[in-house]
C-alpha cells in the first residue's frame, strides 16, 4: 500500500467509528471510499455491525458493496439516511466541497441531500483555502448542445475541457450525460453565486460545489487524524 493509500485507510478506519448497528447508510463513490467499503464489509462479516443497509452512489460501489456483502436499498424504500460517507476533491475550512472527479456528482449530491449527516473522509491533499485551487470543478450537463455551456463556463473565466476517459473516450457519467471539467485561474470568486447561476441553466443536471452539506470531514496526514466540524 502506497504512503497515500495508507492515509486513506486510517481515514476510512476512523469514519467506520461513526457507524452504528441498524443504520442506513449513503455509500459514496472514489478511491478513499473503497477503502471505507472495505472496513465496512470487514465489520459487517465479523458481526461487529449489524443490521445495515446502504445506498451506493454510483454502479461501480453498488458492485464493490455486492463483493463484500454490504446489504443495498434505494432512496425509494428508504428516504432518510443516518449517514453518508464519501470522499471529496477540496474541501475548505467551513466545509465546503468540490467533489466529482469520479463522475458521480448527481447521485452523491442526492444521497447527501437526503442524509442526516454528511462525513467526507480523504488525505490532506484535499484541504484547500478556496474552492477550485487544486481540483477543477465538474459540471455534468446533457449532450444536446453542450457547446453552449461551454461559451457560458469561458465568459466566467473558466477554462473548459470535456472529460474523457483514458483510451480518449468522451467520458459519460452513470446517467448518461457528459462531465465539463472547469478551471478557474486562482480558484473560484463566489461558489455560492457560481453554483445558482448554473442551477438556473436549462441543460445543466449538476454541478460539483457541494456547499453546506457536509458536517466533518475526517483528513489523514503524515502527522496524524485531522477533524474538521460544522459550527452549529
Amino acid at each position: 500500500m502506497t504512503d497515500t493509500e495508507d492515509l486513506k485507510r486510517r481515514a476510512a478506519v476512523r469514519a467506520l467509528e461513526e457507524v452504528r448497528s441498524g443504520m442506513v447508510l449513503g455509500l459514496g463513490s472514489g478511491s478513499t471510499v473503497a477503502h471505507f467499503l472495505d472496513v465496512l464489509g470487514a465489520a459487517l462479516a465479523e458481526g461487529a455491525l449489524t443490521d445495515l443497509a446502504g445506498v451506493p452512489t454510483s454502479v461501480h460501489t453498488a458492485r464493490a458493496a455486492g463483493r463484500l456483502g454490504i446489504p443495498l436499498t434505494t432512496l425509494a424504500e428508504r428516504p432518510s439516511l443516518d449517514l453518508t460517507v464519501d470522499g471529496a476533491d477540496e474541501v475548505t475550512p467551513d466545509l465546503d466541497l468540490i467533489k466529482g472527479m469520479g463522475g458521480a456528482l448527481l447521485r452523491e449530491k442526492m444521497v447527501a441531500q437526503a442524509s442526516r449527516r454528511l462525513v467526507i473522509i480523504g488525505d490532506e491533499r484535499k484541504a484547500v483555502t478556496r474552492l477550485g485551487t487544486v481540483s477543477p470543478l465538474p459540471v455534468e450537463v446533457v449532450d444536446w448542445e453542450w457547446h453552449g455551456h461551454v461559451d457560458y463556463l469561458e465568459e466566467r473565466g473558466a477554462h473548459v475541457t470535456v472529460r474523457a476517459s483514458d483510451d480518449g473516450v468522451t467520458f459519460k457519467s452513470d446517467n448518461g450525460n457528459l462531465i465539463l471539467d472547469c478551471r478557474f485561474d486562482g480558484g473560484i470568486d463566489d461558489p455560492r453565486t457560481l453554483d445558482d447561476e448554473l442551477h438556473h441553466r436549462a441543460g445543466v443536471v449538476e454541478t460539483g460545489l457541494f456547499l453546506g452539506l457536509a458536517a466533518q470531514a475526517i483528513l489523514a496526514g503524515t502527522d496524524g487524524l485531522r477533524v474538521i466540524r460544522r459550527n452549529p
